[in-house]
């Protein structure tokens, strides 16, 4: 029997560790990686594991989503069970609120579940960086004959306050769920790591169905999974981590290590790009048998210009993106996204640059992200001088720069040497 499954991704966190990038963005909608959003590695996973029902459930800033998934995933297809469709909040609660917490979010949307009918719902969130064998994982559920599977993977316990942190049995029964825990117990025989939950699940129908009508009629409940649904099940019922350093990937090497990154926070964010630079890249965004999919934009493709010493158009271990043109510029150990311009003398190095910013002749920008539309003016220096920096822009604990962008641009003038 082929096993129906209705994927619904959770898209409608604020993301206010990522802050200023999420100022007038929703996280999952977030640039990465040069050409992508970050919805779009979840969205893929969906669709390469053969999964093409999916609701995708918005809320916070939503626009630029909203926007990106019309533009990139909408199939137009004749089949009903064919479809990536975005719902915004109906606001179908009692109060006619907001989404109160994850497992709310799926209760105000149940009618998609009971019509969709499907024998399992895939839950997962949408502000990740991974790739994913959905179907190993559905497999898994079923061989176990699960109620709920809860994908997991080992994270430095100093990580234990950002997670739901599972203790399970020697076959994968959870025995205990703790969320965002600083004091979560550790995994049997490794004091230095946790066992996190990624917050992708696994539900049969019958069990989500029921789990949402008595959660929902709890009013003691905050109404989200890690919170309330699964601490309450754990021990009693029939609910599994599904490990994930197992999943494979086709067209991965048997011994390749699974990729997953928590991008929620501004240094994690920048550390995820980073990753792309290398010759063998952990997340390798070459496989043609796993795709990362996206919009498809009509860009030219990338140009560097001028064989002259001292003014060469040049980009090392670097992602460049199409519409970029390095005229005269250096840039080294970076990410640059759609129609970056460098002009000459300008010097980029271990940054990240969103679409369509300009980088002014003889300008440094160095450990910097800079949001769309930046324009950094003739001569001046970012990342050379954290003080002054934060004179204007956010600055991590790390040292990372962030300047924000919008549609129209910004020209940030006051930084010119």
């Amino acid at each position: 029997m082929r096993i129906r499954v209705l994927g619904i991704v959770l898209a409608g966190g604020k993301g206010t560790r990522l802050h200023p990038l999420t100022r007038e963005r929703a996280k999952p909608a977030v640039p990465f990686g040069g050409k992508y959003r970050i919805i779009d590695f979840v969205l893929s996973n969906f669709i390469n594991s053969g999964i093409y029902s999916v609701y995708v459930l918005t809320q916070f800033r939503s626009q630029s989503l909203l926007q990106h998934l019309s533009e990139g995933w909408q199939f137009g297809s004749l089949l009903k069970t064919q479809f990536v469709i975005p719902v915004p909040a109906q606001m179908r609660s009692a109060g006619e609120t907001w989404y109160q917490g994850t497992a709310d979010a799926i209760f105000q949307n149940i009618n998609l579940v009971e019509q969709s009918d499907p024998h399992v719902v895939a839950i997962f969130g949408g502000d990740h960086i991974y790739r994913m064998n959905i179907t190993n994982m559905i497999e898994y559920h079923v061989q176990k004959s699960a109620e709920v599977t809860v994908a997991a993977i080992p994270v430095h316990r100093k990580q234990a306050h950002e997670f739901g942190v599972i203790e399970a049995s020697d076959d994968g029964h959870i025995l205990g769920f703790h969320e965002k825990n600083p004091e979560a117990p550790t995994m049997p025989g490794d004091s230095d790591r946790v066992y996190a939950s990624m917050g992708n699940y696994i539900f049969s129908t019958r069990t989500l169905l029921r789990l949402l009508h008595d959660d929902a009629a709890d009013e003691n409940s905050s109404h989200d999974f890690g919170r309330d649904i699964l601490p309450r099940l754990a021990g009693k019922s029939s609910m599994y981590a599904y490990d994930f350093q197992t999943n494979r990937i086709p067209g991965e090497p048997l011994d390749a290590a699974p990729y997953w990154r928590d991008v929620g926070t501004i240094d994690s964010y920048y550390d995820a790009n980073m990753d792309l630079r290398f010759v063998a890249p952990a997340l390798n965004l070459y496989n043609r048998q796993w795709p990362v999919r996206t919009t498809s934009y009509p860009d030219p493709p990338a140009k560097f210009t001028f064989d002259e010493e001292n003014r060469r158009g040049q980009a090392i271990d670097t992602i460049v993106s199409g519409g970029c043109i390095l005229s005269g510029g250096m840039v080294r150990n970076s990410v640059l996204g759609r129609g970056v311009r460098v002009h000459s003398g300008a010097v980029v190095e271990d940054c990240v640059i969103l679409d369509n910013c300009d980088i002014g002749r003889r300008a440094k920008v160095r450990r910097a992200i800079l949001d769309k539309n930046v324009r950094v003016p003739e001569d001046a220096a970012i990342g050379w001088d954290l003080d002054r920096d934060r004179l204007h822009h956010h600055v991590t604990e790390s040292g990372i720069v962030v300047v924000g962008g919008n549609r129209t641009g910004v020209d940030i003038t006051d930084l010119v040497v």
